[in-house]
């Protein structure tokens, strides 16, 4: 008689059960596994927060007036075209941590793929991570590409944060959800529907923050519960503990 295989735990704990490879696994393996797993975490996690930090830390030594009604977080890398200039200290603190931030998500994608071989999330968040890159490559003064990487971020990163639920359960898959849901909805409203009150009322810098910080919390979030969650090799060793 065929032994029957009995369905592990980890959907009850709710967090990211990685798919087995056709391989078989030795130990050396999955501490690689466990490795990536964590450093994708602090990677994501690093770079959500480096993002919210300098943009504070930008708008605070803006030299002109900067308010969140008006601004959007792309001028604080240089002022609206079509004379465009870059403003210091702002625009070398944002251009700069977008970089960082935008290599940092890359890698940590790719390192979590490797962990949990998911691909639902982990693409739209690589795609987040060329974004936000092409944003700190090309700031406003060059409006055509920077336009198109910050749709990028925008619309890719609403889409990971939806994405990456799949990974998980309740609660956090109801959590990213939402605030998937509102990154998208807010961009999409705010580039089609710009003169509808609510919209008019937040302004351009204001529906831009109700796309960008739900994602920049997701990233610190799902860094922290990759961090956080235990790995393949662990979950082995607990059940046959058990």
């Amino acid at each position: 008689m065929a032994a029957r295989t009995i369905p592990g735990r980890d959907d009850d704990v709710g967090y990211p059960t990685p798919r087995p490879r056709v391989a078989a696994r030795g130990p050396r393996s999955e501490q690689h596994q466990s490795r990536d797993q964590r450093v994708a975490g602090l990677l994501l996690s690093l770079a959500g927060g480096a993002i919210l930090m300098a943009s504070i830390t930008a708008e605070a030594l803006y030299p002109r007036v900067f308010t969140t009604h008006t601004d959007t977080l792309s001028h604080l890398g240089a002022t609206e075209p079509p004379n465009s200039v870059a403003l210091q200290p702002s625009a070398a603190i944002f251009d700069l941590t977008m970089l960082l931030a935008g290599a940092m998500i890359l890698a940590g994608a790719w390192l979590a793929y490797r962990a949990l071989r998911r691909r639902a999330g982990l693409i739209p968040t690589a795609l987040l991570g060329i974004g936000v890159l092409g944003v700190g490559i090309f700031p406003l003064t060059h409006q055509g590409p920077h336009t198109l990487f910050a749709l990028t971020a925008f619309y890719a990163g609403g889409i990971a944060v939806i994405l990456a639920s799949r990974i998980t359960t309740a609660p956090f898959r109801y959590v990213w959800m939402t605030l998937g849901a509102i990154a998208l909805v807010a961009i999409t409203l705010g580039i089609f529907l710009p003169e509808w009150t609510p919209i008019a009322r937040l302004g351009e810098g204001g529906i831009e923050r109700w796309n960008a910080y739900p994602i920049v919390l997701w990233l610190v979030a799902f860094g922290s519960y990759l961090m956080a969650a235990p790995t393949a090799a662990a979950t082995k060793a607990a059940a046959a503990s058990g």
